[in-house]
């Protein structure tokens, strides 16, 4: 049996490739990549906000995925807090209804794993020190 296909992203780093792949007009290339993928990971979608064009593109990649393959987004904000990520409230209406729609929302709310480890190690160093 072969494994899983999976693409790991950041949400900036992805929302960069597909600028950069639409300027140098290689974005169907990148999307018909993406769309053949299992597994699509999303990661931190929260830190950054996105202009109008930037989200036009990340909607049409989930959008492509809907009810197809998987996505798995992390975020530390509530779905109603994304307006504040992207320009477009209907878009974003649009995007968590298909980022939902059949799946599993998982809320992990707790103490900062980066945190704890700080506390454990003040100097930074390993755990194997």
């Amino acid at each position: 049996m072969q494994g899983m296909n999976v693409k790991f992203y950041t949400a900036a780093n992805l929302s960069n490739e597909l600028i950069e792949a639409m300027e140098y007009k290689r974005l169907l290339k990148l999307e018909k990549q993406l769309a053949k993928t299992d597994l699509l990971i999303i990661d931190e979608m929260s830190y950054l906000t996105f202009n109008l064009h930037q989200s036009e593109l990340l909607f049409k990649v989930v959008a492509d995925r809907a009810e197809k393959r998987s996505v798995v987004v992390s975020t530390n904000l509530k779905f109603s807090e994304w307006t504040t990520l992207f320009e477009n409230e209907t878009m974003v209406a649009a995007l968590v209804d298909r980022l939902t729609f059949r799946s599993h929302v998982l809320n992990m709310n707790g103490p900062s794993f980066r945190s704890d480890y700080s506390r454990e190690n003040p100097k930074g160093g390993s755990t194997n020190d």
